[in-house]
């Protein structure tokens, strides 16, 4: 039956009438619905099928024919549906237009039960492809240490009797407490396996590398994916072959937990910077003779297998005669499925000014090995550097080779100074203070300072009476006691971004009277725009709050740590200006 705004046409009434398959099914069962008109139509506009998920559709077929010189059309869309829930649903009205009038359909009601039991005979299209679809995340390790490597391989398993056609993602996961690589998948390979103990087809979708940099239980979120496919059916084709019919299913790989190990604090080396894996350590000059005002390289290289961009490379400690310029960070890295490999190192530009020999002292590296479960600790070797030729400081440079953490002792041309022999001395003038002009001065002076220090003590009962003015006071000066802290780590990442992220907090505490529980970027965001902060100024600031955020899973360079050390300075003084 149809709801029509013109009831009939020149040739015949136009209907438009929606069908179901049936009005009442388990919730383990399928719905098909059809919608038939006997005259084309355009603007179909399905209804929204609530309580159903939507497996195919729409559909469209078509039937004409003549018979008798009368001509017969049927035009249907078709949708399957699976029930979400149980209860009544109603399917509500779908439209239509056919020669400029709106056709609706009108609405039915389903009822959802509970699962059904089915002989096998009567397994739907969605029977079989539930039973022959699988998406599985395989983990090559679900208890790890902290920053060790973790790969997870996303497989889809189909069984030989369907033929998936097509796939897209729906809902991709986000690894979050995880530093991830994606490996792409550059061609898909069927390979032939066996899934609950029957053979299979799969073929890897996707594949991740993960460092966890949080311990305890983490989760990670599923992958979801919408596949197209072919299932055969009951029905049989003129040859005697199965017939295929086409559906949607929709498979996830369910999701996963690692329960991640601290790192052990037994054996653990103070110079420990939170390198995991195996590693060796070098320290190379370019050149060891060399004349006065020429440069070399010393390079600070680790290579080896592990979390190369995730820990800091030890700094080159160098005489104080030697001029050093700040290191250039460069890295050789790629990532497959054992987790990141390659070569990290830090390149330091010397520059000796003085004829002499000049020492680069040994330093050192250690990491924890998860194969062993011990710290390892790699020493480099002491390096003299001879500078030939050049002037010299009017001094002998001596240094002992075989001990370690020594300084460069420099004696200059002037360290030896005579002693005067014949003294120049005068008489003390005899003048008494007693009695005296500046004796009665002193006498009469805490007379004249009592005025003073009653305008001073109502002076400070005014500020302390000012409560919200001395809180602001007192979070200024918190604010550049932190900036101060960060200038002074600028060099050591963790406590540097630490002591930022505390002066750019104390900050906006007093500025903008907000509490610390408040401190989201999105809530600072809007606060600063309702305060009329400029754009540029407001996107500066949550700019430095991200980048103390990437700086526990990053590494940052010195030159980066100084440059959001002025960056923080001026965003600072700008927002003094707006607010």
């Amino acid at each position: 039956m149809a709801i029509t705004l013109n009831a009939q046409n020149d040739d015949e009434s136009v209907t438009f009438e929606m069908e179901l398959s049936k009005d009442k099914l388990g919730i383990n069962e399928r719905l098909r619905v059809d919608f038939t008109m006997n005259k084309d139509g355009d603007n179909f506009n399905p209804p929204d099928f609530n309580g159903f998920r939507v497996l195919m559709g729409p559909s469209q077929s078509i039937s004409s024919s003549w018979i008798n010189g009368v001509r017969s059309f049927s035009k249907t869309y078709s949708y399957t549906l699976a029930p979400t829930a149980r209860g009544k649903f109603t399917i509500s009205q779908a439209t239509i237009v056919i020669k400029g009038t709106t056709y609706k359909s009108l609405p039915k009601e389903v009822e959802v039960t509970a699962s059904v039991e089915r002989p096998d005979g009567e397994r739907t299209v969605d029977d079989v492809a539930d039973e022959s679809l699988h998406l599985v995340a395989e983990i090559s390790k679900t208890s790890p240490y902290l920053n060790e490597a973790v790969t997870v391989v996303y497989k889809l398993y189909a069984s030989p009797t369907i033929d998936v056609t097509n796939f897209r993602a729906l809902d991709n996961p986000k690894y979050n407490n995880f530093w991830s690589q994606d490996i792409p998948v550059t061609k898909y390979n069927i390979e032939n396996a066996t899934y609950d103990g029957k053979p299979y087809r799969s073929v890897i979708l996707k594949r991740v590398v993960l460092y966890p940099q949080k311990t305890g239980e983490l989760e990670l979120e599923p992958l979801s994916l919408d596949v197209s496919l072919q299932v055969p059916t009951n029905k049989r084709d003129f040859f005697g072959g199965r017939i295929l019919a086409q559906t949607n299913k929709t498979v996830s790989a369910g999701k996963k937990t690692l329960t991640v190990k601290p790192l052990p604090t037994e054996g653990k080396p103070a110079d420990f910077s939170g390198a995991v894996g195996e590693f060796d350590f070098f320290v190379t000059p370019s050149k060891t003779h060399l004349n006065a005002s020429e440069s070399l390289q010393a390079v600070v290289s680790i290579n080896g297998k592990g979390n190369l961009k995730l820990f800091e490379i030890p700094k080159l400690n160098l005489p104080n005669s030697l001029e050093v310029y700040d290191p250039e960070y460069s890295e050789s890295v790629r990532t497959n499925l054992s987790g990141m490999e390659g070569k990290v190192m830090n390149s330091y530009t010397v520059v000796p000014t003085f004829r002499g020999k000049y020492p680069i002292p040994s330093i050192s590296f250690s990491y924890f090995n998860p194969n062993t479960k011990k710290y390892h600790t790699l020493s480099s070797k002491e390096v003299m550097i001879n500078v030939l030729e050049g002037p010299t400081s009017g001094a002998v440079t001596t240094q002992g080779l075989n001990s370690n953490n020594k300084q460069l002792v420099v004696t200059t041309a002037d360290q030896f100074v005579f002693n005067k022999l014949h003294s120049n001395l005068s008489t003390i003038s005899t003048n008494h203070f007693f009695g005296s002009t500046t004796f009665f001065m002193w006498w009469l002076l805490p007379l004249a300072l009592i005025p003073l220090a009653i305008i001073f003590g109502k002076k400070r009962e005014a500020i302390a009476s000012d409560v919200e003015g001395n809180k602001i006071k007192r979070a200024n000066k918190l604010a550049k006691k932190y900036l101060s802290a960060a200038k002074k780590a600028l060099g050591s990442k963790d406590s540097f971004y630490v002591a930022l992220e505390k002066a750019l907090h104390n900050y906006l505490k007093a500025k903008l009277k907000i509490e610390t529980s408040e401190f989201s970027k999105d809530k600072i965001a809007t606060i600063l725009q309702e305060k009329n902060a400029e754009e540029t100024t407001k996107n500066g600031f949550i700019g430095l709050l991200e980048n103390c955020e990437m700086a526990r899973y990053s590494p940052f360079s010195e030159v980066q740590m100084q440059q959001d050390y002025n960056k923080a300075s001026e965003v600072i003084s700008q927002l003094d200006k707006q607010i």
